[in-house]
């Protein structure tokens, strides 16, 4: 998922935004981990990048996209980019 989002609209508050967008993400998450793994790997990992545009994104956990999202409704953006890859992983045990 490659998007840029905006944060403003008519009908909706920014802030009700931001929740429709955090339960979008969170939707696809949760469909993308549920596709089969290829053979020899664990789970899905996902690389994730967020920021006011494609360009300005910065690396990010799937786990800090929500506050990434805060962030930008605090600082009032007009639009955010959401970038989020899937690609299997397997855990590595531990020493």
């Amino acid at each position: 998922m490659k998007k840029v989002i905006p944060l403003v609209s008519d009908r909706h508050k920014p802030a009700r935004v931001v929740e429709q967008i955090k339960g979008e993400v969170r939707k696809y998450l949760k469909r993308e981990r549920k596709k089969s793994l290829p053979d020899d790997f664990d789970y899905w990992g996902f690389d994730c990048r967020t920021g006011k545009s494609p360009d300005e994104a910065s690396p990010c956990h799937e786990k800090e996209i929500s506050k990434a999202l805060d962030a930008a409704l605090a600082a009032e953006w007009t639009e955010v980019y959401l970038e989020i890859l899937a690609k299997p992983a397997k855990r590595e045990k531990k020493a």
